[in-house]
């Protein structure tokens, strides 16, 4: 159908002449209410974006000379987190001569690791903590649910 004959037709309905498949070969238009049409795409998108699921990472710091109260509720936080079905990122952060003692840091993240162990899809393995300038990190996937 010619263009001019469709859009008169559509005129001729109320409706409008959309576009649909520009780069088809003849190109594709449809005759449709454009309102009522645009309504409704953002209603699929409202409801699409509400069934989504956002990744969030949360980040706990600790330490190498951490008291035992203030790593319990440091790490109560990390299980809270973990339950709650985020990722978490664990970080000890080294001062000054800290870091010639990296071994306390490492032995902070496996008493977290073991603290954690039920909640956490598998315990990462302590070689596989990356050590970012003066901070040592890991990351912990919880259990898919």
């Amino acid at each position: 159908m010619k263009p001019e004959d469709a859009l008169r037709e559509a005129e001729a309905k109320g409706l409008d002449l959309v576009e649909v498949a520009p780069d088809g070969q003849p190109p594709v238009c449809r005759m449709i209410d454009y309102g009522k049409y645009r309504y409704q795409q953002s209603k699929r998108l409202k409801e699409a974006k509400k069934n989504q699921h956002t990744v969030v990472v949360k980040e706990i710091k600790y330490r190498p000379k951490i008291s035992d109260h203030d790593f319990d509720f440091k790490t109560n936080h990390v299980r809270e987190f973990l339950e709650a079905g985020n990722k978490v990122k664990l970080t000890i952060m080294f001062r000054g001569r800290e870091m010639a003692h990296q071994e306390f840091g490492k032995d902070i993240l496996v008493r977290v690791f073991e603290d954690v162990k039920d909640l956490v899809q598998d315990v990462p393995d302590i070689r596989m903590t990356r050590l970012e300038g003066r901070n040592l990190t890991v990351m912990l996937y919880p259990i898919k649910r």
